[in-house]
């Protein structure tokens, strides 16, 4: 990811609701980068500048067998509703299906309805409400 990338990422990722510096976001894609289970997948346009991004990953559950995860997906605000975020749930589930995945999982802020109604749109249905905690380590 180049310089300008980052910073398209860094503000995109801020829209979705989780502030982020060009720094941090070349970090972290990065160290996603280095791991062959994980995949970050950015929609650029015409002018190839990203107007959207989704990370998906594999993860190895013993409760759930072979699912993929989607860490996160957003599409830039002026780019909404004109098939983005749909190309990138494609691409999102064509990894996971490559990389030996049998079901897609994502989870999304229960005040998020316009995400709720994308996901449903898309094949998704909701199984079950929870909590989730974090706890900052060292």
């Amino acid at each position: 990811m180049v310089g300008a990338d980052v910073a398209r990422v860094a503000d995109l990722t801020t829209q979705l609701g989780y502030p982020s510096t060009d720094d941090q976001i070349a970090a972290r894609f990065a160290e996603v980068d280095a791991r062959p289970d994980q995949a970050v997948l950015v929609a650029t346009d015409e002018s190839d500048t990203a107007i959207g991004w989704v990370q998906v990953g594999r993860i190895a559950a013993l409760a759930e067998g072979d699912v993929a995860m989607i860490a996160g997906l957003v599409v830039g605000e002026g780019q909404r509703s004109a098939g983005v975020g749909a190309e990138l749930l494609d691409a999102a589930e064509a990894w996971a299906a490559q990389h030996g995945a049998r079901t897609m999982s994502v989870r999304s802020r229960t005040e998020r309805a316009r995400a709720h109604r994308f996901y449903e749109a898309h094949g998704y249905r909701q199984v079950k409400l929870s909590h989730v905690f974090t706890k900052p380590l060292g």
